[in-house]
């Protein structure tokens, strides 16, 4: 056949040959569908598909500029309508008015830009773990390549430490186990064996496979490529990663949402008054103008952008104090709505280190005490701790026949106590201030490792006394390593451990208290039964024997005629933590999600154990089977789903938001990353997460810890009543200002406060207090409600009503001070008050000085705003010394800008007597005691929050 014939059929290859179905037809079938052989494909053919499939590499995604960025900050209504109101300012001649209102939107910019500029990495983190060479057979000789390179035919060849350089089908191996942490998120290495499987087999389960990326710990292989770049495992999920949209927060939305109903009342409520003013009225077009201006400046909550930054990233800081690091500011908010967290379970529920806890030796069960690789640990039988000797020879076999060395390693400031680390006390060389002592090998054989300490076992001096002359090693075919001893006496000892029912078969007797014992049929089906006892608890069991004096050579005949010494159930126990962080979100309405890689008993046990509502499991298969309608009608009832690949954790989280639930998903492994970018808050592992996933995250755990996850749910609520309180804050000043003007322009009063004024209120005397809002400690409750729906806003009816009434009040009491100090009479021609206070010559009626009061009238009253926003969260005004640190400041401010030249001329305002603080000290009485009314009023038709 032609290079060109082959090359027309390979698109029948790329139809058939998708990720799911390779492992499931022969090897024979996979070489005839690729067009390839043994001897690999040659170098014409492969430069042939190259072409046809492009380079083994992920395509780059251009991410946005800085300049767009800088662009996009000018699409906010908002923004415009301050535009707009400089220039009419500086068009009438007001250039000090127009210069402040352009920094105002100078200011507001950089803070937009800077909090929305963050680099997307996640495309070219999956180009750096490609990997530089592959060994291939080309033309039937072996030759190393540029792994990009690679084509779907190629075979190629993988030994211990290499980088798998795309999707392959097994041909042969010898021992091979590969880490497919990045691709599953499991930990435990995956051993490899030629052969068929199901269609329907589990990304993780799925032995006859290589994939992209992963990395060989031990042994070799050949395989033949079935996929490479995009088509790969690997590849699919960077391209689901670069589809997945960018999702703006619920508070997002709803500040967009915001500025347009502002910038179209703020149009509507100009419009009334130049008809008003120009066609009914006979005010000149520059007042009218400028009170334009004043409405708009007015409406615009200037200093909400700042407060609000300014605000999450405070809680942010405070989040990464308790190890949760955020990488989307506004994420911080949407926390507070989380109903539902789906959570790994390997690292993140459980401690990530393979801990034994059953012991069955001596015809009994211990329980073995200690979680981790913590040496301290006891024995017990009942409760009751028994002497280590009784099972001193199977922890012995338990070190010995164990590859596990001790070493060091950089030391992670963020890791302290991270999986790995040994915290008993071992020989060797002290590890440098920048180091620490490490176990190194696998983490069942580390388990082992642990217990054999926990016994009183030194590894260096066990070494010592009983080296090593002989080895059987583990495979995944003979499922058992066995290893050949000097005895202290000269003599020999060959030990075994693997799979029970493997060692069992070569063990015809059995130590039990010192004593070799016969091991009949019924001891061995009792020692079955056993075993299966202890996997129903979710324990991973291993057996034990020895052989004393084994025959030379020391291969497979020393398998044999053995003395079985027991068995090891071990399991990545829960962390102590997790239960109690479980039952707070439950408490607090948020339902715990466990997916996970791992078999479904197993999970089962660990969700029991940690608390979970029902441990009901729904398997990977079993999700697979299901149509969308039956997984809608069941995924808010399932709290377990094990087996999972990539595409069940994206389907599960796709249907839960589908529910209307607000989703946190964590993730670790690269496999994780789509869905955690799809999540309403994308949660990645900071120890042992891949870069992809970090960079695809809103948060970074910087502990792995799912308790750290409660704090954040926390954290977020605290955060988002402190956004609600600033926010009701801030409106109800900008409403009370808009209200105050367009009802002085309506009643002929004129402009009652300038824009100038008006910037320094919403910027300075309400924004400082606003900002320091946001470090308000959490109502005692938090924790107990349940959460806010998806569709409730930061803005609800309660602070719709708050906004209105606290509007309308503050005219009410503003209005007649605006009157008196301008007429010298609350009503034009009633002279009511001012025969009552007295007037000092000193103190002429005037514009300037009615404007004044009114400017210094909204800043007095800002105190008795804030206590009563935040009355109903229990809070009182000495509650946050900063807050009351910023009500001084704003007030000392204000005091600068009445009582100094500078401001005077700056401001137009006037110096304020004591008759004039009177009238202001009345006014925000009658205030207080109108809104303390309005208060009850709302708790009797609104919730709290």
């Amino acid at each position: 056949m032609t290079a060109e014939t082959e090359l027309e059929r390979e698109p029948e290859v790329e139809r058939s040959g998708d990720a799911t179905v390779w492992h499931a037809v022969d090897l024979e079938e996979v070489t005839d569908e690729l067009e390839t052989s043994s001897d690999g494909l040659s170098r014409d053919e492969a430069a042939a598909r190259l072409e046809t499939y492009g380079p083994n590499e992920i395509e780059e995604q251009e991410g946005t500029s800085p300049l767009w960025i800088l662009v996009e900050q000018y699409s906010s209504a908002l923004i415009w309508i301050l535009i707009v109101a400089a220039g009419v300012m500086a068009a009438v001649g007001h250039t000090i008015d127009a210069a402040v209102i352009a920094g105002i939107v100078v200011f507001i910019t950089i803070f937009g830009f800077i909090q929305d500029y963050r680099a997307e990495q996640s495309i070219q983190a999956l180009r750096e773990m490609s990997t530089t060479y592959a060994l291939v057979r080309r033309d039937g000789e072996k030759r190393e390549i540029d792994a990009r390179k690679l084509v779907p035919g190629d075979v190629i060849f993988v030994e211990s430490g290499d980088i798998v350089p795309g999707d392959a089908r097994l041909v042969e191996e010898s021992n091979l186990q590969v880490d497919e942490a990045a691709l599953t998120g499991e930990s435990v290495g995956v051993s490899k064996e030629v052969g068929v499987h199901e269609r329907e087999t589990s990304l993780a389960e799925r032995k006859n496979m290589l994939y992209k990326d992963t990395v060989v710990q031990r042994g070799s292989g050949s395989a033949v490529v079935v996929e490479t770049g995009a088509g790969s495992e690997i590849g699919q999920i960077a391209t689901a990663l670069e589809e997945a949209e960018d999702r703006d927060t619920p508070f997002q939305t709803e500040l967009d949402r915001l500025g347009k109903l502002i910038a179209v009342g703020v149009v509507a409520v100009v419009g009334i008054i130049a008809i008003a003013e120009l066609v009914i009225g006979d005010t000149p077009p520059l007042q009218v103008f400028l009170t334009a201006v004043g409405i708009a400046v007015s409406a615009v909550p200037e200093g909400l952008p700042a407060v609000v930054t300014l605000s999450l990233a405070l809680g942010a800081r405070r989040m990464a104090e308790k190890n949760a690091l955020v990488r989307r500011l506004p994420i911080v908010e949407a926390l507070g709505s989380v109903d539902v967290i789906c959570t790994d379970k390997t690292g993140t529920l459980t401690e990530e280190e393979m801990t034994v806890q059953r012991i069955g030796a001596n015809r009994e069960v211990y329980r073995v005490t200690g979680t981790g690789y913590d040496t301290e640990g006891e024995f017990l039988r009942d409760d009751d701790p028994i002497e280590t000797e009784r099972v001193e020879e199977l922890h012995r076999c338990g070190m010995l026949c164990n590859n596990v060395d001790i070493g060091t390693r950089e030391r992670d400031d963020r890791d302290a106590d991270g999986g790995g680390t040994e915290r008993g006390e071992d020989a060797g060389d002290a590890p440098t201030d920048d180091e620490e002592r490490t176990y190194l090998g696998d983490p069942t054989e580390i388990a082992l490792f642990v217990a054999a300490q926990k016994a009183g076992f030194d590894h260096d001096e066990l070494d010592e006394a009983y080296p090593r002359i002989g080895e059987v090693e583990f495979t995944s075919d003979r499922k058992r390593m066995t290893t050949v001893h000097r005895t202290p006496d000269d003599g020999t000892i060959a030990y075994m451990k693997g799979a029970p029912e493997t060692v069992l078969e070569r063990c015809d007797r059995e130590l039990v208290d010192g004593e070799v014992v016969d091991l009949g049929e019924e001891r061995a089906t009792e020692l079955n039964e056993q075993v299966e006892s202890f996997a129903e608890e979710a324990l991973r069991v291993m057996g034990f024997a020895y052989r004393p004096d084994p025959p030379e050579p020391y291969d497979e005949s020393v398998e044999s005629d053995m003395v079985f010494l027991g068995l090891q159930g071990m399991l990545d126990p829960p962390r102590p933590e997790v239960p109690g962080a479980i039952e707070a979100c439950l408490a607090a309405g948020i339902n715990v999600v466990m997916i996970t890689g791992d078999n479904a008993v197993t999970a089962r046990a660990i969700g029991e154990e940690i608390g979970l509502r029902s441990a009901t499991v729904v398997t990977g298969p079993e999700l697979e089977e299901m149509s969308d309608e039956e997984l809608a009608d069941r995924v808010e009832d399932v709290d377990i789903f094990a087996r999972t690949s990539p595409d069940h954790k994206t389907r599960i989280l796709q249907t839960l938001q589908a529910k209307g639930h607000t989703v946190a998903m964590t993730g670790d492994g690269v496999n994780d990353a789509p869905a955690v970018k799809n999540a309403d808050v994308g949660i990645a592992m900071g120890i042992r997460g891949t870069d992809v996933t970090e960079q695809a995250s809103d948060i970074v755990l910087l502990d792995d810890n799912f308790a750290t996850i409660r704090d954040a749910v926390e954290g977020g609520r605290r955060i988002f009543d402190n956004v609600r309180k600033f926010v009701n804050y801030l409106l109800s000043g900008n409403s009370g200002e808009v209200t105050m003007i367009f009802t002085g322009s309506m009643v002929g009063l004129g402009l009652v406060i300038t824009p100038i004024q008006i910037l320094w209120i919403n910027v300075v005397t309400d924004g400082i207090p606003a900002l320091t809002m946001g470090v308000d400690p959490a109502s005692d409750d938090i924790m107990e409600r349940k959460p806010r729906p998806p569709e409730e806003g930061v803005i609800t009816k309660r602070i719709v009503t708050s906004i209105v009434g606290i509007a309308l009040f503050m005219t009410v009491c503003l209005l007649p001070i605006f009157t008196l100090n301008f007429y010298g009479e609350v009503i034009p021609g009633y002279d009511l008050t001012g025969a009552l206070l007295g007037w000092s010559p000193a103190y002429e009626p005037s514009r300037a000085l009615a404007q004044t009061m009114v400017f210094t009238g909204f800043v007095a009253m800002e105190i008795v705003r804030i206590q009563a926003i935040r009355h109903r969260y229990g809070l009182g005004l000495f509650t946050n010394r900063w807050l009351v640190l910023a009500i001084g400041v704003a007030v000392t401010l204000q005091l600068l800008v009445l009582y100094t030249a500078t401001g005077q001329l700056l401001f137009a305002v006037e110096p304020l007597g004591l008759v004039h603080w009177i009238q202001i000290g009345i006014a925000a009485s009658v205030f207080a005691v109108l809104m303390g009314l309005f208060v009850k009023v709302q708790d009797r038709y609104f919730e709290r929050y």
